[in-house]
């Protein structure tokens, strides 16, 4: 195992440079939290395309909201993958009882992270090839993974 690296980052340049990072860094599987994933560039093409190979790579992709309204207006890109990819990827929206989650992170493989430590600051960290930084959120995000119920579905119809 490599030595960890760990950034931190104040901007959304560097949040977004560490997401990609962190997305080209994973083999098997990603999971998300983010109340919106409006900082997270998920219809940028270079990210579509990370995506679409760690997607054929037979990765799979997690991630949990609060709301999935900006993903569905702004991102017709990953709604194509979602798509394409629906046997693969899993979208989830949260209960009520957990709307006060502010926090978002992008977990790879269980070693990388991107953690953004308020949803509303682009003050956070990333650290690969860091399993001991990723045990919390791995935690964290089962938690919110049970309490949430299916959501963003590839077709109008969820089929």
């Amino acid at each position: 195992m490599t030595e960890p690296q760990v950034t931190r980052f104040d901007t959304r340049a560097d949040c977004e440079a560490a997401f990609r990072a962190c997305l080209a860094a994973s083999h098997a599987r990603l999971e998300m939290f983010d109340p919106d994933f409006a900082v997270y560039p998920l219809g940028a093409s270079d990210v579509d395309a990370l995506l679409r190979a760690f997607l054929e790579r037979g990765g799979e992709l997690r991630l949990a909201m609060h709301a999935s309204a900006h993903i569905e207006r702004h991102y017709p890109r990953f709604l194509r993958l979602l798509r394409d990819y629906g046997h693969r990827i899993e979208c989830r929206t949260t209960d009520r009882s957990l709307a006060g989650l502010t926090d978002s992170f992008c977990i790879g493989d269980g070693v990388h992270i991107v953690r953004r430590f308020h949803s509303d600051h682009m003050r956070g960290e990333a650290a690969l090839d860091a399993p001991a930084a990723t045990e919390v959120p791995r935690e964290r995000f089962a938690a919110i993974w049970e309490a949430s119920r299916p959501g963003l579905a590839p077709t109008t119809t969820g089929l």
